[in-house]
């Protein structure tokens, strides 16, 4: 962070003559002048810090990609940029890049977060047919993916009911899958998951940086 210091007019003094190699008050006044604002910049880095990390806590956070389960949208070795608020203040949409806690029973480290992209809403029905999602009984466009076609899965457990063979979903919770449907261990694993478990919305790609953008 820079940040301009404006500059410290010097003061006018008067003072009596000394000879050589003497210290006058001047001298001492610069090396005042000097601890100042040495102590000046040391405040305004350790405040800079602190909103840093008060932002990345509560605010936004960075995550490195290290799976495949999203392409082509993401890719392995991708970071990307969460908003950790926005959620707090709104509602989850379809389509949404969510970073969210590994459910329990899921295989991998549980303090290793999840990515993927919300599918279907609290109170929908979705259903799989010949390759192709269908929410309330429409068939969901998904520019997103790779080709059509790839969905398949039967309806997971943890569905608030099974209606026309599809999968309700309760009060609270969001249907997730990855881009990557053949390669991805998501909802139709786990079923739906709580909306209290989603850490924040993936809303920008910093890296690599010929991508850079928004998600």
């Amino acid at each position: 962070m820079s940040i301009d210091q404006p500059e410290q007019p010097e003061a006018s003094v008067a003072v009596s003559e000394h000879s050589d190699g003497e210290e006058g008050p001047g001298n001492g006044k610069k090396e005042k002048s000097t601890a100042r604002v040495i102590a000046e910049w040391v405040a305004v880095l350790a405040g800079a810090l602190v909103l840093a990390l008060i932002l990345r806590s509560v605010l936004f956070q960075a995550y490195y990609i290290r799976f495949t389960s999203m392409e082509p949208t993401l890719g392995n070795g991708d970071r990307v940029l969460v908003n950790k608020l926005g959620y707090d203040i709104g509602d989850v949409d379809r389509g949404d890049l969510v970073v969210f806690e590994r459910p329990r029973g899921v295989s991998g480290r549980q303090e290793d977060d999840l990515i993927k992209r919300v599918i279907a809403l609290p109170g929908e029905v979705i259903a799989f047919v010949e390759g192709d999602v269908y929410i309330d009984g429409r068939r969901l466009h998904e520019p997103y993916l790779e080709s059509s076609g790839i969905t398949t899965g039967k309806m997971p457990s943890g569905c608030a009911a099974i209606v026309d063979e599809g999968c309700l979903i309760g009060a609270g919770e969001v249907f997730v899958m990855g881009d990557n449907r053949p390669n991805s261990t998501d909802s139709r694993t786990f079923g739906p998951i709580s909306e209290d478990l989603i850490v924040g919305h993936a809303f920008l790609r910093l890296w690599p940086m010929t991508d850079f953008g928004r998600l």
